[in-house]
């Protein structure tokens, strides 16, 4: 497949870069800084600003699918209107450029852990992470207008981590997944195993999805 990569340097980007490079996919990696990505031939990195849809559009115009691992960072002061508009550019410009299939890497926060409970509207949700959690929600309630691209959303559990790509994780929908244990977690490499997944075979065709173990 082609695939344009919005947000390739990131944490969770590079582990989708990694994981589709080594699958044999021809991918443009779209960052702030395409100069920190390794080379590799069948990689083409772009600087892009995904603000700008017009942008956006003429960056990934071509491509089979479009991931976006778009995050304005963590210590933003100003991470939900900067990932909100972000969102909003980035739809625009892969619906500009023709392109039906989109994938966006979600957050856990949007996840219920009972019914009709999301994580991040209980008291003692983390309130560093609260903005960018309450964005990301916001970024599955605009997919979820967007009738006419083949969009999936993929949240991860709650615990995100560096680990091993064990091919060994269960798939969920809006419910939070735990282990035997009671934790709720997932290796960066095994979601990126099962976002790479669902760009080959879809599976979750306009429906957010989640992985865990």
């Amino acid at each position: 497949m082609k695939i344009a990569l919005i947000g390739a340097t990131g944490f969770v980007g590079s582990a989708l870069l990694k994981e589709a490079l080594d699958r044999g996919h021809e991918v443009t990696a779209i960052g702030r800084h395409p100069e920190k990505i390794p080379p590799h031939a069948k990689l083409r990195s772009q600087k892009g600003d995904v603000y700008n849809a017009d942008e956006v559009a003429r960056l990934v115009a071509g491509h089979d699918a479009v991931i976006s691992a778009f995050n304005p960072g963590w210590s933003n002061p100003d991470i939900y209107n900067q990932q909100v508009k972000g969102t909003e550019a980035i739809i625009k410009g892969v619906k500009q450029a023709g392109i039906k299939r989109l994938l966006f890497v979600g957050g856990a926060g949007s996840l219920e852990v009972k019914p009709g409970v999301q994580a991040l509207d209980l008291p003692g949700f983390p309130a560093e992470y609260k903005q960018g959690a309450l964005a990301t929600r916001e970024a599955l309630n605009q997919l979820r207008k967007e009738s006419g691209l083949d969009w999936s959303f993929l949240s991860p559990s709650a615990d995100l981590a560096p680990g091993q790509r064990t091919g060994k994780f269960r798939l969920g929908t809006d419910q939070m997944l735990s282990d035997t244990n009671g934790q709720s977690r997932i290796s960066v490499e095994d979601y990126a195993m099962a976002m790479v997944d669902e760009a080959e075979k879809p599976k979750h065709i306009r429906q957010r999805f989640t992985v865990g173990y």
